[in-house]
Parts: C-alpha cells; structure tokens; sequence
C-alpha cells in the first residue's frame, strides 16, 4: 500500500505538470531598442492575443546585425533603422510583410511614405517611429548653449558628456557639423569627421547609448547626444533638462518593423505590427516614448504639447538640412565601420 503522504504528493505532482502543459503560451520575441514601447500596452497585446512578449534590446544597429550573423535566432520582430532594413534584405534575413493581415497599414502616412521612407510600399518593413537625433543639456551647467554641435567642444565639460555608441550616428553628426552629407563616401571628408570626432572624444566621459538619458536626467552628464524620445523622458524626471535639434542639420531616423525570415511566429508578428498601427495604439504610445509614430490617423489623437513640440515636429528650415542615414553598400559601410574603429582606438588626453 502506497503512504497516503506519497499518494497526495504524486497526485500534486501529476496535476502541476498537466496544468504548466496545458498554461504554456505562445511567446512573442522582440529584439529592439531600450524602454521602445509603453509597458501597459505590452501588456494589453498579451491579453488580447493569450500570449507572452519577451524584449531583448540591443544598442546599436551593428550590434543588433552582430549578434544575429552570430546565430541569434528565434526573433518574431526586429525593429531596425530604415538603413538597416535595407541590409537586412539585401542579406536574405527579413521576410515580405503580408498586407491582408496588417489592415491597419492603412493609418501609416503616405507623406512620409512618399517622401522619406526608403521601403514606400512597405514591401518588407512597417514605420514604427520617427524622431531626429538631438542634444539634451542640463541648464544653468551649459552657458550660452547655442543648439549646435559644436556643443561638445566644450573643454570646461570634460568629462561630463556623452556621445552615441553608434559609428554612423557619431561620424554623421560631425559631417553634419562640417556642412556634409551624413551618407559622403568622399575620403577628404570623411578623414575631417574622423579628426572632429576624435576631438570630441578628448571632452566626453564616454560613447554610450543606452544609459544617457538616466546620467543626465541626474546630471551625472550635462551634455549628450541622444535620441530625442530618450531626452523627453529624461525631461520628465529633471525639469532642468533641454533639448535642441542642431541648426547644422542631423539624422532622421526611422525605426521599422519587420519579420525575420526563420520567425517562428510569423503570424503573431503581423498581430503585433497591426496593434503598433492602430491609431488610439501609436497615439498612446507616442505620448509616452516622445517619438513620433508616422500614423495619420494617430496625429489628431495627440496632446496639443505634441503637436507643438519641435523636437518632435521638427522645424522645416532644421529638417532641410537632415537626413536618413542610408545603407551604403558593403563597401561603403565598411568604410564607415573601419572609421568608427580607428575613432574608438584613439588615443586622447
């Protein structure tokens, strides 16, 4: 005879076991950017779709592209900048969005489409954000904080700023600087960028692109570079924070959805690009991460500090002068990753 002890306890067992089997959902993974979507509204996907959303992120393009030429696989959704998207294609790597089960890609702006985006018929690829890459400094730390770039030639605050970990983000804003293209291949310019940036490294505390917006919102740091919905939110925790868009021009940059090609969910991926482009879904989400997600119909939805703000909806003189960083071929990416590593290795004082 079986211990009445030993009876319950396997009976507990047996149940435990058939109630995890019969619990276990479907997982949605995403690799993406830093605190890039408001919680609650992961959470609301859950529960509307019975399943799990697990986010990695990565800090950089290169490195997301890295990890997963090193074998990473199992993602659902990649959300790279358009430039990526672009090499990501080129590679084999990202599969056709399917329109039938995104109905929502009908919010997406056809003006943004038509004017800006590379992918204009959303062939692989769907418009999450749209933001430029900004200056944020703490005032009454700065004086005259002209909105410019040259910022961060500052030897008084030396080791209080911050530069972006990203080659094609740094190198742009000093080509920026220098009145070139942020996509030049010409080497004379190129080599000036590098020295200029080389110049700034002298001043920063670090290159970093994840933890900026929690050194300044501190003022750990007084000067970063950084992506303006970082710098927003940074602003919410100190009020003394602000934020410019370099009168140089700067990187506009788009981040998109898209599918890897082994997504072992491939429809649970389209759930969830159709979620992200639901208009009250991009309105919400906008107003918390401060980037704009180019929705139209999401745009009457927004605050009317939104709508006003500049860093947001950006000056057309200021716009003018930006650009999308663009994929630049192997060969020229290689150049830019061969720059970036001769910036990186630098000596300063």
């Amino acid at each position: 005879m079986i211990p009445r002890i030993s009876l319950f306890a396997g009976i507990a067992a047996l149940a435990v076991a058939l109630t995890g089997c019969g619990e276990k959902k479907t997982t949605l993974h995403v690799f993406t950017w830093d605190d890039y979507i408001k919680p609650e509204l992961v959470t609301r996907f859950e529960t509307e779709n019975d399943c799990q959303v697990v986010l990695d992120t990565f800090d950089s393009n290169e490195a997301m592209l890295a990890k997963l030429k090193a074998g990473a696989s199992g993602y659902d959704i990649l959300v790279p900048s358009s430039y990526m998207v672009k090499i990501l294609e080129r590679e084999g790597m990202i599969q056709p969005i399917d329109h039938a089960k995104v109905p929502n890609l009908a919010n997406i702006d056809d003006v943004y489409l038509q004017e800006t985006a590379f992918d204009k018929e959303m062939k692989v690829s769907v418009p999450y954000m749209f933001a430029p890459t900004a200056i944020g400094y703490i005032e009454g730390k700065v004086e005259n904080p002209e909105p410019s770039w040259r910022l961060f030639e500052r030897p008084e605050l030396k080791g209080r700023i911050t530069l972006l970990n990203d080659g094609r983000e740094t190198i742009g804003a000093a080509l920026k600087t220098l009145g070139y293209s942020i996509n030049t291949l010409d080497d004379a310019q190129l080599e000036e960028a590098k020295n200029l940036v080389i110049q700034w490294k002298a001043n920063i505390a670090k290159f970093e692109s994840e933890q900026y917006n929690a050194g300044i919102a501190s003022e750990e740091f007084y000067i970063v570079h950084g992506y303006s919905g970082d710098l927003f939110q940074a602003q919410e925790e100190n009020e003394n924070v602000r934020i410019v868009v370099p009168k140089e021009g700067t990187s506009i940059a788009c981040d998109d959805l898209v599918i890897p090609t082994d997504a072992p969910n491939p429809d649970l991926a389209h759930a969830f690009i159709n979620f992200l482009s639901d208009a009250e879904v991009a309105a919400e989400n906008t107003e918390y991460i401060y980037y704009l997600a180019p929705n139209k119909a999401a745009y009457e939805l927004m605050s009317e500090d939104i709508k006003g703000e500049p860093a947001i909806f950006i000056d057309p003189t200021i716009r003018g002068k930006s650009e999308m960083i663009d994929d630049l071929g192997p060969e020229g990416n290689s150049k830019y990753n061969a720059i970036w590593d001769q910036i990186k290795a630098a000596a300063v004082e």
